[in-house]
Parts: C-alpha cells; structure tokens; sequence
C-alpha cells in the first residue's frame, strides 16, 4: 500500500516542487503579502524588516557551511572511509540498505544533528556503491532520519530550558533534561521513530521498473594524483608530522573542554571536533586539502539561500505574523491539547522559519503563558515545539541542502518519499505528545 501511495507523491513532487532557491523566493514574497494583509504592515516596513535581517544569519550560514565542509572532510578519511565500507558491506540486497541507511542516520541524528547529516549521506553514497538499490529512496532514507534530532542529544530547545540564565528562566526557571529529552513521552516517540521510519521506507521501495539508479562512476571520488616530491613546499603539504602537530593540540583543547572544564556540545564544538579530527585522519595537509576541494562543490545552496531565510524570519518575527499563527492555533487548545496544537503551530512556522532552536525565540513568549493559563506541563509543551520544529523539515528543503550536496540530487528527487514519512510520523509524535 506504501509503494503505491508514495508512487504518485513521488511523481507530483518531481513535478511541482521547485529547486530550493525557487522555493525560498516564493517563500519571501507569501510572508511579505501575509504580514502586508494579515498584520497591517506597510509595504515600506516589511521591506524594511526584510532588508535589516538579510544578513542576521551570517554566522549560522557559516556554521552551516563548516558543519558540511568538515563533516566531508571528516568521513572522507581513509579510516572512517574503511569502517563506512565495512557497515555497507553488510547490506546484501536493496530493502537491507534502505533500512541500514536509515539506522545509521536516525542514530546519528540523534547524537547530534550535523553529524547525522553528513554521515547519513556519505553513508547513502557508500551503500549506492556497493547494492543496486533506488539512489532517490536511499537518499530519502538517509535524510528522514534527521527528523529525531530536536529529539535527541543536541535537542537545541531542551538544552536551552537546561541552561542557567536562559531568557525565560524568570517564567519557568531550569527544566532538566531528565523531564525533556529523557522524559518517558520523548524517549517513547523517540523509540517508535526508530521502529517505524526504517520500515517505512523499505515498504516504499519501488518496484525494478519504477526505480532510478545511479552509475558506479558518478560516485567515484577524484583519485588522488601523488607525483615525485621534488620542491620543500610539497614536503609540507605531505607532512604528517606538520598536521599532527597542530591536529592534535586541537583534539586536547577538545579534551580540556569536555573533562576539565565540563563543557558541552554545541554547533561551534562539533565543527572544531569533525575539522581537528578530519586533520589527524587525513595524516597529510595534502589529503586533508584534497578533500577540502571536493567538499565546497556542495556549497553554493547554503551560500546563497541562508540570507534569504534571515529575511524571511525577520518579516515573520518583526511584523508579528509568526505570533499571530502561534496565538491563534493555541487559543482553541486545553491543558491535554495544547502539546498537539503547539506541535502543529510550530511545524507551520517551521516552514518560514527553519532556524532549529532559534524558533523558540519566536513562540516561547506565545506557548508558556499558554502553558501557565491552561496548566498544562511546560516541559511538554517545550518539547512539543522542538519536535514541530523538526518534523516538517521533512517537507522544507532548507535543511536537506547538505544532504543533497553530498549526494548530487535535486530537492524534487527525495521530497516525495520525504512526504510520505512527513504524514506518518506527524501522527506517531502527536499521540506520543498527548499519550504517552
């Protein structure tokens, strides 16, 4: 029944959805007409409130950047390439990789959500090699996997509630993990993703007739070409002394952080962590920039569309279209309900605003009062919204821009297999949210 529902959705994504700079140009122009219509801006302010925010995401496209970069960098060393090979090889026909794949990246994700982006498409791009197998689906696969990581161990709302002085601490004070990521609700949505998203997409492999693959030479990384050393500078570009010198301080630096001075993981400390490893990995700076030049073909998307979203977030926050959306989907809601419509309003604002914790910024001051009034539990309603923020990431492509660098598609290529998990997994996290 999945094959022939996904069959269709397929083909009208392939059909209808834009690449992801079209989508994002689109996207600009309905939150500008909205916020015009609905809040009563003038044409005047909201170009304003565009023009001001275009670049507020400078340091978290950067970020984006390196967390491709560095992650590339990082599994495309000779060991970590070894232990990729070895877990393909286990796959032994098409519906074992898709559910491997699939593991792989809900595991990673999980653990921290840039890692779980890169490995889970450099993992698809291993499996491809090596099983005939779908390229779109195996792709697909790798990326639902993302959907747990607001979930999951870098949960960035969780983690914020967490943390001493945070900007509602005077409202709510410090929640612990233990009543977020670690509650029983969360760890039992967590486990059922983990059960039904790796079944779901092997129900939905295509048949023989309807599927695409991918040549063996497309997914062949440029061979390394090693001549005779004959100039000083070429010693060093092959020095492994020369890289573990510096590698290595980096590494202890990370040792420092986590053991002596109890640090944690944030999207600066797993960027530092995959580059001074991909350094120590690679052995040679030499390997390492070889890698280096590779990894930014995939760049260009992230370059050129981050700006556009800080425009649109802007528009969305500044003329209080975001606040609007949040107040009017809580404002039928009950104390048992209110997780429900806070998952659904944060999953719509998702769309315009796929900034992964920053969107608490724009609901926590909708969603608490909401929270206090109906007495509802606010750890609940917290995680409610992180789990919206990440669900429809399975529909906006946003986030997917990594994923499909790495593996050389298009957005329309893997959106419609993505839809479908979008569907089956709203409903699992809603009644975990409500239920369990």
């Amino acid at each position: 029944m999945l094959k022939m529902i996904s069959k269709p959705a397929v083909k009208m994504v392939e059909r209808y959805l834009p690449d992801p700079y079209i989508f994002v140009l689109l996207l600009t122009l309905i939150a500008a007409v909205a916020a015009i219509a609905i809040e009563r801006q003038t044409p005047l302010a909201v170009l304003r409130f565009w023009g001001d925010g275009f670049w507020g995401l400078l340091t978290f496209s950067m970020q984006m950047l390196l967390v491709l970069v560095t992650g590339f960098m990082l599994a495309s060393s000779p060991p970590v390439k070894r232990l990729l090979q070895r877990l393909a090889s286990t796959a032994k026909s098409p519906g074992g990789a898709i559910i491997l794949v699939t593991l792989v990246s809900l595991t990673a994700s999980w653990i921290n959500w840039g890692f779980g982006l890169v490995v889970g498409a450099l993992f698809a791009k291993e499996l491809a090699r090596l099983v005939r197998v779908d390229y779109r689906l195996l792709v697909a696969s790798a990326y639902s996997g993302f959907v747990v990581w607001h979930g999951g161990l870098a949960g960035s709302i969780p983690l914020t509630i967490a943390t001493e002085g945070h900007f509602s601490a005077d409202e709510i004070g410090i929640i612990g993990t233990g009543s977020t990521v670690f509650a029983f609700f969360n760890l039992a949505i967590v486990v059922c993703l983990f059960i039904t998203i790796p079944l779901v997409n092997r129900l939905m492999l295509p048949d023989e007739k309807d599927s695409v693959y991918i040549d063996n030479k497309q997914l062949e990384d440029e061979p390394e070409t090693k001549g005779r050393i004959t100039r000083p500078a070429e010693k060093l570009e092959n020095s492994t002394t020369l890289a573990w010198l510096v590698g290595i301080p980096g590494l202890l630096f990370l040792a420092d952080h986590f053991l002596l001075r109890g640090g944690g993981l944030n999207l600066n400390v797993v960027n530092f962590l995959f580059l001074f490893l991909a350094i120590v990995l690679h052995r040679t700076p030499r390997s390492l920039l070889n890698s280096l030049y590779e990894a930014v073909k995939g760049g260009a998307g992230i370059v050129i569309q981050f700006p556009f979203y800080a425009g649109i977030m802007a528009i969305m926050v500044q003329s209080g279209l975001a606040q609007s959306m949040s107040e009017w989907l809580v404002s039928f809601a009950t104390a048992t309900s209110l997780p429900f419509w806070s998952f659904i309003s944060a999953g719509i604002v998702n769309l315009f605003v796929p900034s992964g914790g920053g969107q608490w910024a724009v609901q926590a001051p909708v969603m608490l009062p909401a929270a206090e009034a109906l007495g509802a539990d606010v750890a609940r309603v917290a995680m409610a919204v992180a789990w919206g923020d990440a669900w429809t990431n399975l529909l906006q492509p946003f986030w997917a821009l990594p994923v499909l660098a790495i593996a050389g598609l298009k957005a329309k290529d893997i959106m419609g297999f993505c839809l479908i998990q979008l569907l089956i997994t709203g409903v699992i996290i809603s009644i975990g949210l409500v239920w369990f």
